[in-house]
């Protein structure tokens, strides 16, 4: 099983249902459609859950949308914020699409 790491902050909304993609840069987004995936925190790699993945889009940090920020469950300029934090200077992304097990 292959596995995937989230930052803390995102474990309770993962694990409600409320956040179902993930932006990530090219390196972290080696999975396909079907991929059930092992999820823990980042931070001190704790496992919480597993997810499915529903499918893999790039997309460019340009054209993120109020879409994207209700699928992330934050606002558009919290999410633009967060992406800027964490890949800094970045255009191409890869949205997760995926569901908890």
């Amino acid at each position: 099983m292959k596995n995937i790491t989230f930052y803390g902050r995102f474990e309770a909304d993962i694990l409600a249902g409320r956040k179902t993609i993930t932006l990530r840069e090219a390196s972290d987004a080696d999975f396909a459609a079907g991929d059930q995936v092992r999820v823990s925190r980042y931070e001190d790699d704790v496992f919480f859950c597993n997810i499915e993945i529903i499918a893999i889009t790039p997309v460019q940090f340009a054209d993120l949308n109020d879409q994207h920020a209700i699928q992330e469950n934050m606002t558009l300029a919290e999410l633009k914020q967060v992406i800027s934090e964490i890949y800094p200077g970045l255009n191409e992304l890869f949205m997760i699409e995926f569901r908890l097990l």
